[in-house]
């Protein structure tokens, strides 16, 4: 790496047979070299590039993601009868009962005598984020998941507003 970039090479390989008649396998493996910076252009062809020796690098796979609660939620939260009164401080007693590691973050909210609850973990900021909504209002008390695309990044699907009054599916 040199100044405010990177060089890279990508390895990639191919196997085809030669003919119809030939049925022998070839394998074919090709080096390109880029660079990558706040100046490179947009559909700048790569060049050849000699392929490093030895094998390509290995990555240890990605972690699990964490599992968030969703029926130990809807287990937590309280039901209301039709015409009772939703107490906030009960429903955030449910959910802190769950005991959670400190890697899933809750958020309640009140409002128009309902409570509204988002279980979430830091996403990576390009997969669809995991998050269970749980809404308790009197005679109805709702655990649910949005759409994956209302859970992208930026979509706000897993605000705790989506639980108190979730939007429309968009498909």
């Amino acid at each position: 790496m040199t100044g405010d970039g990177v060089d890279l090479v990508v390895r990639t390989s191919g196997s085809a047979h030669r003919g119809w008649i030939d049925t022998q396998e070839v394998t074919v493996e090709r080096c390109f070299g880029m660079r990558v910076s706040p100046r490179s252009q947009w559909r700048e062809d790569p060049k050849d590039a000699d392929c490093p020796d030895g094998p390509p690098p290995a990555f240890a796979q990605p972690p699990e993601p964490l599992r968030l609660p969703y029926e130990e939620l809807r287990a937590r939260l309280p039901r209301v009868p039709e015409g009772g009164r939703v107490d906030e401080a009960e429903v955030r007693r449910g959910v802190a009962a769950l005991d959670l590691p400190p890697e899933i973050l809750t958020e309640e909210k009140a409002e128009g005598g309902r409570v509204g609850v988002v279980l979430y973990a830091r996403g990576n900021g390009f997969d669809a984020q995991d998050c269970p909504l749980g809404r308790v209002g009197p005679g109805s008390t709702d655990v649910r998941v949005p759409p994956r695309v209302q859970r992208m990044p930026g979509e706000g699907g897993c605000g705790v507003g989506n639980a108190l009054d979730p939007a429309a599916s968009p498909h």
